[in-house]
């Protein structure tokens, strides 16, 4: 067949099968490809019509195309819609474990007798012996692996069998082979293509940019209220909360549908008859939000899906594109929200403890890039698609991402990335970002002892500065193509041309201040504003600083004392204009808002008559019952003097966690007595010093007192005497 012969058929099979006009971007020449016999590798985003490019040149060519595909709900969900485009019932099947006898039979003769052109199966189906002779008996036009990036550890989804794929192939027949992914770093494709021995493959990749899409990380703080705010900001609207557990995703979903929100959970742990249920509701637009696990979203084709929060932090960068890639795919809005505290991070580290090393230094990397972005002060679209190895200038982001619109300080970098640059040369460039700053540190440790990098010149020379300021400059460094990271020994940071030019020819540059996400953060009025959220009312925030200044004053209190900034931020947000308003206001409550809030309410009231404003829509929050009797039963087990540790193991809470309920709890108003704890942990005289190190800083970020104090004690000790401090002082 000739070429214009073969063109003009495929345009009339996508007229006549699928109902379209003309193609999307480069499907036409991919299904050129297969259809000519070449391996084909497609890299191409959520949304971009990857499913096309098999299921055409399927359906026009002899024998049956074997599609490889991870999950049986998406095989399902693929199968319906292929035989939705014709009569044939045949034309599709799946084959897996969900089969009766007589169904897999049935399976056979339609693919014997030529009548199915498509064949979707689990990885798991192909290594079974029978599956593989009876395959091997009938003619198979190619093979499609779908979600490929399952082959590779380094991928979102690893799959272990996904590794044997290759070799059931070579021994069922070796056809043509395509295989497709949504994402895919420089690494992870260079596993796919090793692994399935198709190296000659030829590649196709789209760009990963989805310009509708706004990305932005807010700190974690008083997180459930900040999403039931959002929520209904965007009322009507679909969206996904992903979670990193069931427990949280039935806690949440619970809450929110006592807030009076559209709600339902989704995860692996209820049974399939729910699980479908809560899919299809969500699905047919009967629920607004699903509440899910990353168990929920694969292959789901909802296309009016605005918003993604993730509630926890992903696991990996890969994670995090492909779950925020369901929103907004018919290329409207998609808001993507996520929540960040670093105690997130420490906890997936602490999981993967049972893992075998090389599988825990693998997910710790990949941890690291998540907290690289996070923690980037810089344009987050250019960093992510940065990720996947497409370079984008930071001004086509048309302030798409929180750090585009409020952008974030810059300095002088010239003289850093100069000694960053000759600390790599002189190491030999093998090393990973850690043992790059314990050089420029000056950091003595078996690492830098064993290497002699102690005897570098570069040894200490960057100790000036603070780790996150040089973690800053090689993340930077990095995304501005001046480093790149070998793909075979991933993490080792090497030079490229570009820095090697300007280590010749430094010219000056500017970098991006990193992100500060402790709890006391007020600098982020965000994007729920930009995004159609309430606007910070900076000229009320200045009158209502100013009202607590004097409160402060009168009772020879510090600031934060009275209330914190986020509060007051919150207040110049929503418009608190009476005492039951105010109380749900974050880090006020009851008691605070009995001690301190009265002016603050009247002086809010007067300011909405006097500007004549429209005020957010109810403020009202409630709780989960079963929230407020673990708070209730915290200070029953202070009251009688309970060690914390003792506390926690009997809610079933980390020692992390026990201390952050409570912060919350003073910061509601509620007096702890927690002196038969801090007693045995400190001298009255060091605790005296502490305390006044706390009443002299602006905000008691814990940050002062670990930089002060961390040698003697832990984080969570130091938490404590925070807690004891602003509940002594403000309660």
């Amino acid at each position: 067949m000739s070429y214009v012969d073969q063109s003009t058929e495929i345009e009339d099979a996508l007229k006549r099968i699928f109902g379209f006009d003309r193609f999307k971007g480069q499907q036409k020449a991919i299904i050129e490809n297969v259809l000519a016999g070449n391996d084909t590798f497609v890299i191409m985003p959520t949304g971009g019509g990857k499913s096309l490019c098999y299921q055409l040149p399927a359906l026009v060519s002899e024998g049956t195309a074997i599609i490889v595909s991870p999950l049986i709900a998406l095989m399902k969900n693929q199968v319906d819609s292929i035989r939705g485009f014709g009569e044939q019932e045949g034309v599709a099947h799946f084959f897996n474990s969900s089969l009766s006898k007589s169904e897999r039979e049935r399976v056979k003769q339609d693919i014997v007798s030529g009548k199915t052109k498509m064949l979707f199966v689990a990885p798991e189906s192909l290594t079974k012996e029978e599956n593989t002779q009876f395959l091997h008996s009938v003619h198979v036009s190619f093979f499609a692996i779908d979600e490929a990036h399952c082959i590779s550890e380094w991928g979102h989804d690893f799959r272990p069998e996904y590794r044997r794929l290759r070799a059931i192939i070579e021994e069922i027949d070796r056809a043509p082979i395509i295989a497709l992914t949504a994402t895919a770093t420089p690494k992870v494709q260079h596993d796919i293509l090793k692994n399935l021995g198709m190296t000659d493959a030829t590649l196709f990749k789209d760009s990963f940019n989805r310009p509708s899409l706004y990305y932005e990380m807010r700190p974690k703080v008083e997180v459930n209220k900040e999403i039931i705010r959002f929520i209904r900001l965007h009322a009507s609207k679909s969206g996904i909360i992903y979670c990193q557990n069931r427990k949280k995703v039935e806690e949440l979903a619970e809450l929110l549908q006592l807030n009076g929100i559209s709600a339902v959970p989704y995860h692996a742990g209820l049974d399939t008859k729910t699980r479908n249920l809560n899919q299809d509701l969500f699905l047919h637009q009967e629920v607004d939000v699903i509440v899910a696990t990353i168990a929920f979203g694969m292959g789901i084709d909802k296309p009016d899906i605005r918003f993604i929060i993730h509630h926890d932090i992903p696991k990996s960068l890969e994670s995090y594109y492909q779950e925020t890639g369901r929103a907004g795919r018919d290329g409207g809005e998609g808001i993507c929200v996520a929540f960040y505290d670093y105690n997130d991070v420490v906890k997936l580290e602490k999981l993967l403890s049972g893992k075998p090393l090389a599988e825990q230094e693998i997910h710790k990397l990949l941890l690291q890039e998540v907290v690289s972005f996070a923690e980037s002060g810089a344009c987050r679209r250019q960093a992510l698609l940065h990720y996947f190895g497409e370079t984008f200038p930071a001004n086509r982001c048309n302030e798409m991402c929180d750090n585009c619109a409020h952008p974030k300080n810059t300095f002088p970098a010239k003289d850093a990335l100069l000694l960053l640059f000759d600390t790599l040369l002189a190491m030999k460039g093998k090393y990973k970002m850690a043992q790059v700053l314990d050089v420029i540190q000056g950091r003595r440790n078996n690492h830098t002892e064993t290497y002699r990098h102690t005897d570098l010149p570069q040894f200490g020379k960057g100790n000036a500065h603070p780790d996150t300021y040089w973690l800053a400059v090689m993340r930077q460094a990095l995304v501005l193509d001046f480093l790149s990271k070998e793909v075979e020994h991933y993490g080792t940071l090497l030079l490229s041309k570009k820095a090697l030019d300007f280590i010749d020819a430094p010219f000056p540059i500017e970098l991006f201040e990193e992100r500060n996400f402790h709890a006391s953060d007020s600098d982020d009025p965000s994007a729920l504003a930009a995004k159609g959220g309430s606007a910070l009312d900076t000229p009320l925030l200045a009158m209502l600083k100013d009202l607590r200044k004097q409160i402060a004053r009168q009772r020879n209190l510090p600031p934060f004392v009275v209330f914190q900034d986020f509060s007051l931020d919150e207040m110049a947000t929503a418009y608190p204009i009476n005492m039951e308003e105010l109380k749900h206001i974050s880090g006020v409550g009851e008691g605070k808002a009995m001690k301190f809030g009265k002016p603050f309410a009247e002086l809010i009231s007067n300011y909405v008559d006097d500007n004549d404003i429209d005020r957010p829509m109810d403020l009202g929050f409630k709780s989960v019952a079963n929230k407020s009797a673990i708070k209730v039963a915290i200070i029953q087990s202070i009251d009688r003097k309970i060690p914390l540790d003792v506390i926690a193991r009997n809610k079933d809470l980390e020692l992390a966690e026990l201390i952050q309920e409570l912060e919350t709890i003073v910061q509601a108003g509620i007096r702890l007595d927690l002196d038969y704890y801090v007693n045995k942990l400190t001298e009255e005289e060091e605790m005296n010093g502490i305390f006044e190190l706390l009443r002299d800083s602006e905000d008691a970020d814990i940050q002062i007192l670990i930089d002060e104090f961390g040698d003697v004690y832990s984080e969570e000790e130091l938490r404590v005497l925070r807690v004891k401090f602003l509940s002594d002082m403000g309660n």
